[in-house]
């Protein structure tokens, strides 16, 4: 067994000493090279404390004097073995990447394995399973890991929402105490923050020293960040167990969801960076160039008439549309939202010809066929609860849960229920040709059970059991994960799914931070952004097209919207919105995601930059009105410094209605400067209203040649 792990990757670090009874984390930040020291120095025991030095435990433990969050909670019958005292009892290598701990307590009947790797990106990924070697049950009430931030740690920043309003920063100052968050949401949570990160004084998106945590898991959980007077700030993930959810038999086991870690010197775009390079390195990762899509859901609602769906359909293809998706309404008993779900039937009387009429049209149009199911609610009101009234998940005593959007939540834990929904999944696309789901997942549940007992846990591994298997049988099926919008977006649903739906709301206000923050941790070829009405239908602010596409490039682009009611001037706007989109979707969903520290909120300035740094795309929106009367210069950041770049403004177009291009003195089209010019020097930006913005363009002068 090592005394001591290095584990590098990305610019990053990982230390462990493996020298003592319990593993202790040395380091956790920047790359210390090769060669460390065999020891660091210790810290001096404090007056009325502990008769040794502090030291941070990678299994913090009150057995060894921590006077925090223990790691591991838990406890056999009468409370007994309610504090271990684990050892470590070997290790060995996974590759150069990780390692695994052995960590065991004879006489409690308890063995814990880490499993830990650092990615070449710099993805830190931690896992803990805990096996009972007992004779009798183990209760387990908390299994998290902590993982302690560096020097000069100082600011909590999080993430916090609700429904069309989800992943809003939220930042405070780190103090002694412990900041606390649970989501008991049976699903992850409008308001779950996806990521916690921890840095220096003032950090922003491009520099300061962060450390930062996201959870990989769609059910209940917590998340914390402590400090004692003893150390430095740990930061907490574990899975919020309820009342007796695990109680560990005699040998068996429970494994944690994975904790995904990175550490940055250069901000929160470091951050940023090294989830979406991991993200993009995955196996299962989308290959395609990702499709332009066009919803039904906001042009006909429920109202399905085959004429009309055609009538849209013509429309789609002629803009340029790549995937076509029928929503809600299509089933039997679908006329509202009150009624219908959990019969996974097509609906004789709207489609007396099943969906094949559609899907051929669909089809014939050079469209991928999608389509809308929420398979893990059921109606009260649906042929299938009036059968099987038990399939509703609640907490027993004869009592249904407080209904949520006319609705409840189908006991996957239940096997028949499980049975049926497969079988009923299974079919429908082996009977269509289905290119996509969307998979919809529409209510909180705060008492899921399952026959009396809490059951959060195995519903949660129930559904992503449903969509494996249904994967399996259907493996050419993409399915993006939407959750009345953004209350299922983490990287546990993102193992099985190719996208994710940040948010019901197409508002393209709300859609600018909604996306910006949801991006911080997913790459955008990830997150569907789409094209909403004039006027939103969440909101009913009016924004204009050329807004509306601005926000919407940097994502997974779509359009939600009746296309059929379009005049001239916007079907040609939408149209070059489409254009360009397919034409900068490869930089988009392959680049280095930056953003600009603008003085001014008022603005907001993102990108994309090429790996090579041979071209870049930026928008510069204004969100709100400005104390200043014009922008001033704006710095570009993530170029090539020694790189020459041609500059044009690429939208909104010369056709377009709203024409910022024609700005008084502001001519930015064939300026060449250097990157580092750009960067520090900057361009002056263009005067916006609140809700406008500009498309810039930058592409190096040799490429722009051909040279």
């Amino acid at each position: 067994m090592r005394d001591t792990v290095n584990l590098r990757g990305g610019g990053s670090a990982f230390v462990l000493d493996l020298s003592g009874p319990t593993p202790v984390i040395v380091h956790w930040g920047a790359d210390l090279g090769e060669s460390i020291p065999d020891g660091v120095p210790a810290s001096p025991v404090a007056h009325s404390a502990l008769d040794r030095p502090p030291v941070q435990e990678l299994v913090p433990q009150a057995s060894s004097g921590w006077r925090g969050r223990p790691a591991l909670e838990g406890h056999r019958s009468r409370g007994r073995a309610f504090s271990p005292a684990l050892v470590t009892t070997g290790s060995r290598d996974l590759g150069v990447e990780g390692v695994e701990i052995t960590m065991t307590d004879a006489a409690a009947g308890l063995v814990l394995s880490l499993e830990i790797q650092l990615s070449p990106e710099g993805m830190l990924r931690l896992r803990s399973t805990l096996r009972n070697d007992g004779d009798d049950d183990f209760t387990l009430q908390s299994l998290s890991t902590a993982l302690p931030t560096g020097l000069g740690a100082s600011e909590i920043l999080d993430l916090t929402g609700r429904w069309c309003r989800e992943q809003h920063p939220q930042r405070q100052s780190l103090r002694q105490g412990t900041w606390l968050r649970e989501y008991r949401h049976g699903r992850t949570g409008h308001d779950s923050s996806l990521f916690t990160a921890v840095g220096t004084t003032g950090f922003s998106n491009r520099s300061g020293s962060v450390w930062a945590t996201h959870f990989g898991f769609s059910g209940n959980r917590v998340t914390s960040v402590e400090k004692t007077p003893t150390g430095p700030a740990l930061i907490g993930n574990a899975e919020l167990l309820g009342a007796g959810e695990i109680v560990l038999t005699a040998g068996e086991s429970y494994e944690t969801p994975l904790t995904y870690a990175s550490y940055s010197a250069r901000g929160l775009d470091g951050v940023t960076d090294t989830f979406h390079r991991w993200l993009r390195s995955r196996s299962t990762h989308p290959a395609t160039a990702r499709p332009v899509v066009l919803n039904t859901w906001e042009a006909v609602y429920f109202d399905h008439k085959l004429d009309s769906l055609v009538e849209l359909a013509d429309r789609a293809e002629l803009i340029g549309v790549e995937r076509f998706v029928l929503d809600d309404g299509w089933f039997r008993h679908r006329r509202t939202d009150r009624a219908g779900l959990g019969d996974w039937y097509v609906d004789e009387d709207v489609w007396p010809g099943g969906l094949a009429s559609l899907i051929d049209a669909v089809r014939a149009r050079g469209m991928q066929f999608g389509l809308w199911v929420e398979p893990e609610m059921v109606n009260e009101d649906s042929d299938v609860i009036r059968a099987h009234p038990d399939w509703i998940s609640g907490a027993g005593f004869g009592r249904t849960p407080v209904g949520w959007r006319h609705q409840q939540v189908l006991d996957l834990v239940n096997p028949a229920a499980f049975a049926y929904i497969l079988e009923r999944l299974d079919a429908l696309l082996s009977n269509n040709a289905i290119s996509y789901l969307k998979w919809d997942q529409n209510r909180d549940l705060t008492e899921m059970g399952h026959t009396g007992a809490p059951s959060s846990h195995e519903q949660t591994l129930a559904a992503y059991r449903l969509i494996d298997e249904l994967r399996q049988a259907h493996p050419d099926v993409e399915i993006e994960s939407c959750s009345s919008g953004g209350a299922r977006v983490d990287l546990g649903i993102l193992e099985r799914t190719e996208r994710v739906w940040a948010s019901d709301c197409n508002d393209a206000l709300e859609r600018q931070t909604i996306q910006r923050w949801t991006e911080a941790i997913l790459p955008p070829e990830l997150v569907g952004t789409h094209v909403g009405p004039t006027t939103s239908h969440t909101t009913a602010r009016t924004h204009s097209l050329s807004f509306r596409a601005i926000t919407a490039i940097f994502g997974h682009f779509g359009i939600e919207w009746d296309v059929r009611t379009l005049g001239d001037s916007e079907l040609l706007e939408l149209s070059e919105a489409v254009a360009l989109y397919k034409k900068h979707r490869a930089l988009i969903h392959s680049g280095v995601a930056v953003h600009g520290d603008l003085v001014d909120p008022a603005y907001l300035l993102g990108g994309s930059v090429a790996q090579d740094g041979s071209e870049a795309l930026y928008s510069f929106v204004c969100l709100a009105t400005s104390f200043d009367e014009i922008p001033g210069r704006v710095g570009f950041p993530g170029l090539d410094p020694d790189v020459r770049y041609d500059v044009t403004v690429i939208f909104p177009t010369a056709t377009s209605p709203y024409n910022q291009r024609s700005n008084a003195g502001w001519i930015p089209d064939g300026i060449t400067a250097s990157g580092r010019f750009l960067a520090e020097v900057g361009l002056p930006m263009p005067i916006l209203n609140p809700e406008q913005g500009v498309l810039i363009h930058l592409v190096s002068s040799l490429e722009a040649a051909g040279l």
